[in-house]
């Protein structure tokens, strides 16, 4: 008899919700697993934006650790929130089909977009495409899983917060009261999930495989490529998305100021057979039209 996959999670509803998806396939398909909850300090530290935190893989650093320390087997993460590099003896297992990825508003009315509002978010990439669009309103940092954040739009006199949409979809959260933000440049990989193993875990890998969609692996390991180039990580408002078209690949990808009053945004596509280095080269291109000279900006912000 194999051995048990013990699949680390976060243990908000979502992350548990995932890593159920994960641990049913794996069942499907013969496996024996099982859930290992851990906290992560993303999930503990709830009073301060996530920025200011001042470490990239605030979500996933402790599942990493238990992970290398052979606590658990795999870890389901949400793909956004890992670092474009993984920790070494951290590889890669597999990538499952994608979901929405866009973002949406969820709202008590849209009256308030012509005029002033205040609008809930604790995302620099959210809230500056939003001012970009919406000079006028204030934003207001929003903080928790996906519960506790309607739970604080709705006791608070704010007229609208920002989601991912997957994340209210997969747990059965989303409210009429939405719409979704077709004009808002998803962060990368948004929508995706991730399973991770330690290098060299044969059975962990071989289980993964094939939890794999291709098509969502390569998608996303273009807007992670790109993510790398800009070295944007959690402080910087940066979102890119690509989405396949026959035998090309779509490219949408962006960098706002903080503010949102500057942006460089890119639109273009490659076909599959040149899809190597794709994302870097968007990225090059954004830092040759502008894009630098933002990224600088921000990173002496942070740094003074």
């Amino acid at each position: 008899m194999s051995k048990v996959l013990r699949i680390g999670t976060r243990d908000s509803e979502l992350a548990l919700w995932q890593a159920q998806t994960v641990l049913d396939f794996l069942t499907r398909a013969g496996h024996r697993a099982e859930l290992v909850p851990v906290k992560s300090t993303g999930d503990l530290v709830l009073d301060k934006p996530l920025y200011e935190l001042g470490i990239t893989g605030i979500f996933t650093k402790t599942l990493d650790i238990a992970l290398l320390k052979s606590e658990v087997d795999l870890v389901v993460h949400s793909m956004k929130d890992v670092p474009t590099a993984l920790p070494d003896g951290i590889v890669q297992a597999a990538v499952p089909e994608r979901a929405n990825p866009m973002d949406i508003v969820v709202h008590k009315g849209l009256d308030f977009l012509q005029a002033e509002g205040v609008v809930a978010t604790g995302s620099l990439r959210r809230k500056a495409q939003w001012l970009n669009r919406y000079p006028q309103h204030q934003i207001v940092d929003l903080r928790g899983n996906v519960n506790s954040r309607l739970r604080k739009l709705n006791e608070n006199p704010w007229n609208a917060a920002i989601f991912a949409a997957a994340g209210l979809q997969r747990i059965g959260l989303l409210p009429n009261a939405h719409a979704t933000l077709d004009w808002m440049l998803p962060a990368p990989a948004q929508g995706a999930m991730l399973v991770v193993a330690r290098k060299g875990d044969a059975h962990a890998l071989e289980a993964s495989r094939e939890l794999n969609h291709s098509t969502s692996a390569l998608c996303t390991s273009v807007e992670r490529e790109f993510l790398r180039t800009l070295e944007g990580g959690c402080t910087a408002p940066i979102g890119a998305l690509a989405t396949p078209e026959g035998g090309k690949v779509n490219f949408r990808g962006g960098v706002f100021s903080l503010d949102g009053r500057e942006k460089v945004i890119l639109e273009k596509e490659v076909d599959l057979a040149q899809i190597e280095g794709f994302g870097s080269q968007c990225a090059l291109e954004i830092l040759g039209s502008g894009g630098r000279q933002i990224t600088e900006a921000i990173r002496n912000t942070h740094s003074g």
